[in-house]
């Protein structure tokens, strides 16, 4: 059996030398579609063949390829991609089909109707089932295999989003009111801006999309770049941005809870995730990669001189997946309105009893 140190050389010097091939002639767009490598290798204690630290969104356009059904292309990815989704909405979100309004229905009786049990409660199950399945990926992977593993990790857990992120919509303003700042445009601006700036620090393996659906094999990464050099849990740094924003313009009891609940999930992940990636790797591995170049808290690790950003650190986050990230969270903002009338669609349609089963 090889060692992680081994698997990722190995995978890394496929990555470089398949790279030298272009498999299409799309225009190469700098920064856009062809990512530029900053001088990350070159400076102490930022990177380090010998360590097989991961270069962060890396992209280009000219190395990908549409492929046929079965190969690891893009149609392959949209068919996984519309499949999963399909499942989700037949089996969960349809309520004459689906079972997300017999959930919901079991935990608001449990609840009896109180919105803020009933949110303390998915902030109880959905950590337990994500994190959950995540932690026992191991196992999960020698007995079903790394692909089909993924699907049952994502499946339970996009159901479980769902369901939450449409309660909370429909019940943001529940509860005791603590202060109102809607009508403070500067409050609105600097609530935005934060939100907006929170989606760019998502973990970098988000970006691997074929591996998210499948497609390709999912593993193990050590990013090196990007915004791991910044804090190596960017996703529990960006949702604690995300929840301040969205409570300072709602200052409700609901909202708040919610947001304590999400921060709280995340704040857990940041432990257990390391714990995972320590047990894979290795203790010497992970502590010369992440522990003695990286922190948790933001810049902490830049500050103390753990951590040196090359000169030209600016290649490392004007990439393609960041662009993409900019462009779907100004729509999705837009998209407010429909996410808004969505949520209210689901409470005032109620609980329909059974689905496709019966």
């Amino acid at each position: 059996m090889s060692s992680p140190t081994s698997d990722l050389q190995e995978e890394s010097a496929s990555s470089s030398s398949s790279s030298l091939s272009p498999t299409n002639d799309l225009p190469r767009i700098p920064f856009l579609t062809k990512t530029y490598d900053s001088d990350w290798r070159s400076v102490p204690n930022s990177g380090d063949p010998a360590v097989v630290g991961e270069d962060a969104a890396v992209f280009d356009i000219q190395k990908e390829e549409w492929g046929e059904l079965g190969e690891a292309g893009w149609f392959t990815f949209s068919a996984a991609v519309a499949t999963i989704l399909t499942a989700v909405a037949v089996l969960w979100v349809y309520p004459s089909t689906g079972y997300a309004d017999d959930f919901l229905h079991s935990l608001e009786t449990v609840a009896g109707g109180n919105s803020h049990l009933v949110t303390i409660m998915f902030g109880i199950i959905f950590p337990i089932v994500h994190s959950g399945l995540a932690s026992v990926r191991p196992f999960g992977e020698r007995v079903f295999g790394a692909r089909a593993w993924r699907v049952i990790f994502a499946f339970p857990s996009l159901c479980l989003s769902y369901s939450w992120i449409t309660y909370f919509i429909a019940h943001a303003h529940d509860g005791y009111q603590f202060y109102d700042l809607r009508q403070y445009e500067i409050a609105h601006i600097i609530a935005w801006t934060t939100n907006f700036l929170s989606f760019f620090l998502l973990c970098p393996s988000v970006f691997n999309l074929k591996e998210v659906a499948a497609v390709d094999k999912p593993t193990y990464h050590l990013w090196e770049t990007g915004m791991i050099r910044i804090t190596r849990h960017p996703q529990f740094i960006g949702q604690v941005m995300w929840s301040a924003a969205h409570l300072a313009m709602t200052g409700t009891s609901f909202t708040a809870t919610t947001m304590a609940l999400l921060i709280g999930h995340h704040a857990f992940a940041c432990w257990n995730g390391d714990r995972r990636y320590r047990d894979f790797f290795g203790e010497e591995l992970w502590n010369t990669v992440v522990v003695e170049k990286t922190s948790i808290v933001p810049f902490q690790a830049v500050l103390e001189g753990r951590q040196i950003l090359p000169k030209d650190y600016y290649k490392e986050l004007l990439r393609g997946p960041y662009f993409l990230i900019a462009v779907g969270t100004l729509g999705a903002y837009l998209a407010h309105p429909y996410m808004q009338g969505g949520a209210a669609l689901v409470r005032n349609t109620g609980w329909v009893p059974g689905g496709i089963f019966g």
